[in-house]
């Protein structure tokens, strides 16, 4: 049971859409095989999450599925990957998707990605070593508009409403897109979804609206202030421009302990006399 309880969070990324609005761009590829910075967004994240103990992982699919496969499969041969498809991709939003991962996950702890997100290892460093059972990724240095996740919280860091309805006067940051969400909240989470998704009007819903759910029935999510670090959604191609000029190198897989010494080495500072 002790190891049960220390085996790292899986890692859930939501790759079913068609990012239209990145077209033309997104015309002959998936979104998430794009390159940002000479490294593909998914081997991007993939990496981040190898190199902060991650080494299961669930990829929910619909557009271009079978060629993500074989990406993954190439590029990570030997990860611990269960493939979900999401066959209603094209009349379905994260939701559903969220909700066809449940039997992939079980019960396990899982860290949440949207796909299209790239951002510092470090944010996910963070959220892994955080004892917080469930936390979203905020950052405040944002223009909140209708377009974002708006997140509410209290002075203690405790998420109070999330969604993009949320008034932005109110609002701490934006949700980043990237969430750690408990084995036991997993449960009442796919519940939610899965009750939501019995109503037509329901199939794109975000996965935020279960989230927002689960905070009105008393379920403690905090927020995780990860603003000054590196991260951008890509969802236009002003959006694929700034992740290029952000992350300007390919990504490396690298240890904890690695990561660590280049912290300490960067954090240095060298006098002449």
């Amino acid at each position: 049971m002790k190891h049960e309880a220390n085996r790292p969070p899986m890692a859930v990324i939501l790759a079913a859409g068609i990012g239209s609005r990145l077209s033309p761009l997104t015309d002959n590829s998936a979104k998430c095989l794009l390159s940002v910075g000479g490294s593909v967004i998914l081997e991007r994240m993939i990496r981040n999450c190898l190199s902060c103990g991650l080494s299961q992982f669930v990829l929910v699919l619909g557009h271009r599925a079978d060629e993500i496969k074989k990406f993954v499969d190439k590029t990570f041969r030997g990860i611990r990957v269960t493939y979900v498809i999401n066959d209603r991709y094209r009349e379905t939003n994260t939701g559903y998707s969220l909700m066809l991962a449940a039997p992939a996950i079980g019960s396990a702890e899982f860290i949440k990605f949207d796909a299209d997100v790239v951002f510092d290892a470090k944010i996910l460093r963070q959220l892994v070593d955080s004892h917080q059972a469930n936390m979203l990724c905020i950052d405040r240095n944002i223009a909140l508009e209708d377009e974002e996740v708006k997140v509410i919280t209290d002075d203690q860091m405790r998420v109070l409403e999330v969604g993009k309805s949320v008034d932005s006067k109110l609002a701490l940051g934006e949700s980043i897109g990237i969430e750690k969400i408990s084995g036991k909240t997993g449960s009442l989470l796919f519940a939610q979804l899965t009750q939501m998704m019995e109503s037509y009007e329901n199939l794109q819903q975000y996965y935020e609206a279960a989230y927002a759910m689960l905070v009105t029935q008393g379920v403690v999510f905090s927020a995780l202030d990860i603003t000054g670090l590196n991260w951008t959604e890509i969802d236009t191609a002003e959006d694929f421009a700034a992740a290029n000029a952000m992350f300007g190198s390919p990504v490396t897989t690298i240890s904890r302990g690695q990561q660590k010494a280049i912290d300490e080495a960067a954090g240095k500072v060298v006098t002449l006399s």
